[in-house]
């Protein structure tokens, strides 16, 4: 079960990366429940890209120098995710909404 979901869930970013919103389908349920309210697959895939917005996940392989959002790597390598929502107006980004995994930085210092 672990390896199929792992795989599933590949498949989920792979489409999101791909930009095949019409393959969400083969990794999202039909009646998705997105932080306690039901969506649908239909506003899933909405809410991940429409007419203004992209979503998008960051991977970062770094050595940051000194202090890194208060965190003290110090040019140690430290690999962490952004799950980050771009909204766009007249052709520019506008608004930004990010979520970055400090956890997984601390935890690699």
């Amino acid at each position: 079960m672990r390896t199929e979901n792992i795989k599933i869930y590949q498949d989920y970013i792979a489409c999101l990366n791909a930009r095949e919103l019409n393959r969400l389908g083969t990794s999202v349920a039909s009646k998705v429940v997105y932080n306690g309210s039901t969506l649908g697959l239909a506003g899933y895939q909405k809410m991940v890209a429409d007419d203004s917005t992209v979503a998008s996940r960051l991977r970062f392989d770094c050595r940051p120098r000194g202090d890194f959002q208060g965190l003290p790597v110090n040019g140690r390598r430290v690999v962490f995710y952004e799950n980050v929502f771009y909204r766009f107006m007249e052709g520019l980004i506008v608004e930004v909404w990010s979520v970055v995994d400090y956890k997984a930085i601390e935890n690699q210092i």
